[in-house]
């Protein structure tokens, strides 16, 4: 009976410290969705980005995909961003959609670009590059090497 109040007060802090811990590596990884303006980007395809991805520039975490949708007339993808409110992109910016190595996350990547005017809340990005899967690559990188030049002049 003697060690119950032991086994008690270790219990509560292994629970204290893991819940320390959990905290911790929730502010560590940098999960919260970034509070800003919104803006739009359209798609052919997304490749499996997610709501939650990163929005990056030069590498760096500026936003979060706050969510997707397909539009019923063109069958495009709509992603919708929320871009940090300290960050001023211009409407020229290029958007595409990268992944992390071969099997890394998918997020956006924004090229900022070099007009007066900047987006504003609600815009939507004009310059996009869709995503290129593994096989799209592999196919261009084909095609250049057998391309033997006979189709420049026709």
């Amino acid at each position: 009976m003697n060690k119950r109040p032991v086994e008690t007060i270790m219990g509560i802090v292994v629970i204290a410290v893991a819940a320390f811990f959990a905290y911790f590596a929730y502010n560590a990884s940098d999960l919260q969705v970034v509070k800003g303006y919104t803006v739009t980007a359209r798609f052919l395809k997304v490749g499996g980005l997610t709501v939650g991805s990163d929005v990056r520039i030069n590498g760096i975490k500026v936003g979060t995909v706050i969510g997707q949708n397909l539009d019923p007339v063109d069958y495009t993808a709509d992603v919708r961003m929320s871009i940090s409110s300290d960050i001023k992109l211009p409407k020229d910016s290029v958007v595409s959609i990268v992944g992390d190595g071969l099997v890394g996350d998918k997020f956006i990547k924004i090229e900022p670009g070099h007009a007066k005017e900047l987006l504003a809340d609600g815009d939507t990005m004009p310059n996009t590059k869709d995503f290129k899967t593994l096989e799209d690559m592999v196919g261009e990188i084909i095609f250049m090497v057998t391309d033997d030049g006979s189709n420049e002049n026709k």
